[in-house]
């Protein structure tokens, strides 16, 4: 199998590559402002930041580089990664008992070959006390999360239910990925 370079710092993703079968693989953190022009559509937003990490990830050219950018979007409006409790419970009211979208953009690449494709879910939460929120919040979980919650964490008591790919919410669409290293050669049912 080829050199797996995953350019990425996020414990989810490294752990989503293992469930997948890729026991084997390197991390590169790539030094990145997450910049895109503002006329951006959200999947166009997290194709585009997606590229532009893999661009900045220096690798041997028989090595397969997997970037991706994740983020939630709420009427098309991005919810980053609260700053403090404040702005986490500002987030988690606004998304209490409504639906929103999260995308990710996943480049995969190999020397002068590379494919960037996104996938969206959507994701409904059921309507939750501040009371709810504020104990989800003074566990610590939303501090570090785009949109304040972690769907794999305490932050699932907040889902009513989602529509597509779970794995996509924590960061990872694998499927997709899979499809996207089959074409460079690398097979993980087989």
């Amino acid at each position: 199998m080829a050199r797996i370079i995953l350019a990425s710092g996020s414990p989810r993703r490294q752990e989503l590559l293992q469930r997948m079968g890729l026991r084997e693989f390197e991390i590169s953190v790539p030094d990145v402002e997450e910049w895109y022009p503002p006329e951006l559509m959200p999947e166009d937003i997290v194709a585009y930041i997606s590229r532009e990490k893999s661009q900045a990830v220096q690798a041997p050219a028989d090595a397969i580089v997997i970037t991706a950018d994740t983020m939630v979007f709420l009427d098309d409006q991005r919810l980053g990664k609260p700053h403090d409790e404040a702005e986490a419970l500002s987030m988690l009211t606004a998304l209490s008992g409504r639906k929103h979208r999260v995308c990710t953009g996943v480049t995969v690449r190999q020397g002068e070959k590379a494919l960037t494709r996104t996938q969206s879910t959507d994701v409904y939460f059921r309507e939750a006390s501040r009371q709810e929120l504020l104990a989800y919040i003074r566990g610590g979980e939303p501090m570090d999360k785009a949109g304040a919650y972690g769907v794999q964490g305490q932050g699932a008591l907040l889902v009513e239910r989602i529509d597509g790919d779970f794995f996509n919410v924590m960061g990872l669409p694998v499927v997709l990925l899979s499809r996207m290293l089959a074409e460079f050669g690398v097979t993980l049912l087989a």
